[in-house]
């Protein structure tokens, strides 16, 4: 009797029992479960999840730049220039709209710059007042220019021969006093009518600002230069 039970207690020994079994096939679908959550978890990190578990997806923006009459002639001649910057440099999808006269803009999945929508529509909006396609585009390279406009009418009511005197101190003989101010305070001015539309950096434009103001008001032109040379120099040194 006693010979027979002791190969009874050693295949019992060597034999797993059902418990230990069952807790064997919980534990390597928890290992293979943690192991496929760790992949998953690294795949939605690089995905850049939403709070709802979905990946995030680019907002798709668009702009209208509405186009004058006076201006779609130039627009037309320049199109070709003006589409290429903005369909191969910063994608979006750009068209004209002839119904509307509206040149419309639109970021796509390819839009990588989240300000690309905004520069492409301060491009075409700087040459529709205008400014030159060169000029415009440095608006696309650099990141501290800005368009700013204003009528000469805000600055001093004026009407008439009044109006037009004014205009012609600013622009000055042959657009000389446009062009000093321009190349002292590094910015480009254009007069349309009573409106003064100067591009440059923000410190800039408040110098050539002042300036313009102080002509329309009535000071010479040699006074002005005197005083927005020292004030430009002194800009210079502290930066």
């Amino acid at each position: 009797m006693s010979e027979e039970k002791a190969p009874q207690e050693v295949l019992m020994d060597s034999t797993p029992t059902k418990k230990k079994r069952k807790r064997d096939d919980d534990e390597a679908p928890e290992s293979s479960a943690a192991a496929a959550g760790g992949e998953a978890a690294a795949a939605a990190a690089a995905a850049a999840p939403t709070a709802h578990g979905r990946p995030a997806k680019r907002k798709v923006e668009s702009r209208k730049i509405p186009v004058p009459a006076h201006r779609f002639g130039p627009l037309h001649d320049s199109w070709q220039r003006i589409y290429t910057p903005l369909c191969d440099h910063l994608h979006l999808q750009t068209r004209m709209n002839l119904a509307t006269r509206n040149v419309e803009i639109k970021s796509s999945s390819t839009t990588t710059d989240t300000g690309a929508i905004q520069k492409g529509a301060d491009f075409v909006r700087a040459f529709i007042l205008g400014f030159d396609v060169e000029d415009a585009m440095a608006l696309l390279r650099l990141d501290d220019l800005f368009l700013d406009s204003f009528d000469i009418n805000d600055v001093k009511p004026l009407k008439g021969d009044h109006l037009s005197r004014a205009i012609g101190r600013v622009a000055g003989k042959g657009g000389k006093t446009k062009f000093t101010i321009e190349n002292v305070t590094k910015t480009r001015i254009v007069l349309a009518d009573s409106k003064v539309h100067i591009l440059g950096s923000y410190q800039n434009i408040q110098i050539a600002r002042r300036s313009i103001c102080n002509l329309i008001l009535g000071s010479p032109p040699s006074k002005v230069y005197g005083t927005m040379r020292a004030v430009a120099s002194r800009a210079a040194e502290r930066f």
